[in-house]
């Protein structure tokens, strides 16, 4: 609900701030102060153009502020977290108009684009009359309000579940069929990759055996002296270590007899000398063992050479070289199959087409039979809106192809008078029309788009008498639901109001300004007086206001 509004230096308006109440309110005010640009100030909160001239002269910038109560489940709320901005339960939204060009635009603090403004604003306020911020002139929204007038949500929410399904399958069968190419580019690549990896037949561990084999094979001749040395000098050779420790170990054992100690010495030499012919033993062998062929040397380089190359194409190591194979193995066999999986997508999405059109065509149904509803009602109500001969229609026209909303599109038809063929409501309607099309359909269909502050400008244009004071009885009754602010020049109207403002143009020091004041019900009674007898408001014409607010309460509370 809009609780607050602030303008200041727009147009004529140099400060004003309107504080509207829930129901109907209603604006009035002779021709020329300022009605109009009120609504101009509000329709640039909803995201219209802002032009430079709007700025009051002697001005540098223009600003126009409200306040929006949510209400405590409000999905508004969540709308407003979801797009990083705080919900304390109500909206701020302020936008300024600068000649120098720098125009901004700031919700509960936080600067937004004109593009996010729209977007949120859109499910808060609705303007019906001259200006550009026009749902019914959208035939998208058209559908939406029949299926609210019949409460199809549900099973409108049942085909989109089967439309979404149908587009997964439909989609994920058109990239099997335009990818064919890359398909087979993709499997060329793979299976060439595989044939590599399989050709090297690789071993866990076997780069790092290679890297030991080829540096012993780089230095086969100092680990052969240093081996065949060691065998002699340890055992084989003259004077070699074992035979001198042998004899040592000999003397020492032959003289125990004198001392014992000796005796455990020659043990532990003789020990130590096994040692050391296990070590010259393991010298030899290893020596023998060398392979001096320059031709192993060549095969190690070149496996090594071989390895690194995989490793830099595919993977770091052997281990993860392997697992890439177990990959692109798994991938070649998804691709060699291609050909049942699109059969299997074609079975499927044959399936869920009958499913997609058996839900539609439900959905049709109700439809059909809603939309007559739906014109008939709305007839009556536009024949107690001076607008007796229309005829309107909802129009069902069936789609080549399933949409998201259905197996066809909704649009409003009218004919506004006898012996004219019914056009699109959206390109033949005029703004009072619009009006009170748009009033018709929330009386018939209040919670229709969701938004629950209406701004109607100028809705009794061209009807007066009887036909007026079914447009005020109609609005004053949309008021129990929603919030209802309405610019009028008919007393008629303005007699239901619950909240009755006045719009006065005022000269101050040589300057005009525009003002807006609630009315108490004195005054109430004055400014209906003067919407009865223009600037002439004597005994007569103020009793007749009195008589007039009277009567539509009686009216109202039937």
């Amino acid at each position: 609900m809009l609780t607050d509004l602030i303008i200041k230096n727009f147009a004529i308006i140099e400060n004003l701030h309107v504080t509207f109440r829930s129901g109907f309110n209603v604006l009035t005010g002779e021709t020329g102060a300022g009605k109009s640009i009120i609504i101009d100030a509000v329709n640039l909160l909803l995201g219209g153009r802002a032009r430079g001239e709007i700025i009051r002269t002697g001005e540098n910038e223009a600003s126009v502020e409200a306040v929006f109560e949510l209400s405590e489940k409000s999905l508004f709320g969540q709308k407003l977290i979801a797009a990083g901005l705080d919900d304390d339960g109500a909206l701020l939204v302020r936008r300024i108009v600068a000649r120098s060009g720098k125009n901004r635009i700031f919700v509960n603090g936080s600067p937004v684009p004109l593009t996010q403004l729209r977007e949120l604003i859109s499910g808060l306020v609705n303007i019906y009359g001259q200006h550009e911020h026009q749902n019914l002139q959208r035939p998208e929204t058209h559908l939406e309000l029949l299926d609210c007038f019949a409460g199809l949500q549900e099973p409108l929410a049942g085909y989109r579940s089967s439309f979404a399904a149908y587009q997964r399958l439909q989609k994920e069968l058109n990239n099997l069929d335009l990818a064919e190419r890359e398909r087979q580019q993709r499997q060329d690549m793979l299976g060439f990759q595989q044939q590599e990896i399989l050709n090297a037949h690789l071993k866990t561990g076997e780069a790092e055996d290679l890297e030991r084999e080829r540096s012993i094979l780089q230095h086969a001749e100092k680990l052969t002296a240093a081996t065949v040395g060691g065998y002699e000098s340890l055992y084989a050779g003259q004077q070699a270590a074992c035979e001198k420790i042998s004899i040592v170990a000999a003397q020492l054992e032959a003289l125990q007899q004198i001392d014992p100690h000796l005796g455990s010495l020659a043990k532990s030499l003789q020990t130590n000398l096994y040692s050391l012919e296990d070590i010259a033993s393991e010298l030899r062998d290893y020596s023998e063992n060398l392979d001096f062929e320059p031709q192993r040397q060549q095969q190690v380089e070149d496996r090594l050479a071989l390895l690194v190359g995989l490793k830099r194409k595919y993977a770091p190591t052997i281990a993860d070289l392997l697992e890439y194979l177990e990959q692109i193995t798994a991938e070649l066999n998804d691709l060699s199959d291609v050909e049942g999986r699109r059969e299997q997508l074609r079975q499927q999405l044959q399936i869920q087409n009958g499913l997609l059109f058996e839900s539609g065509k439900h959905l049709s149904h109700q439809r059909e039979k809603a939309a007559v509803e739906l014109a008939n009602i709305v007839k009556r109500e536009l024949a107690d809106l001076a607008m007796a001969k229309a005829d309107f229609a909802i129009r069902l026209i069936p789609l080549p192809e399933p949409s998201v909303d259905g197996l066809e599109s909704g649009e409003f038809y009218l004919s506004a008078n006898p012996g004219e063929e019914a056009q699109p409501l959206a390109k033949i309607a005029s703004g009072g029309e619009l009006s009170r099309i748009m009033l018709a359909l929330k009386r018939s269909v209040p919670e229709g788009d969701g938004i629950r502050t209406l701004i109607f400008d100028e809705v009794d244009a061209g009807i007066g008498g009887e036909a007026a004071t079914a447009v005020g009885e109609k609005i004053s009754r949309l008021g129990k639901d929603l919030q209802v602010l309405c610019v009028t020049h008919l007393p008629q109207v303005a007699a239901f109001s619950d909240h009755h403002y006045r719009v006065v143009k005022e000269e101050n020091n040589g300057r005009t300004t525009t003002q807006l004041n609630l009315l108490d019900t004195e005054a109430r009674i004055v400014e209906m007086a003067r919407m009865l007898g223009g600037s002439q408001v004597g005994r007569q014409t103020l009793e007749h206001a009195r008589e007039l607010i009277a009567n539509s309460r009686e009216l109202v509370a039937k």
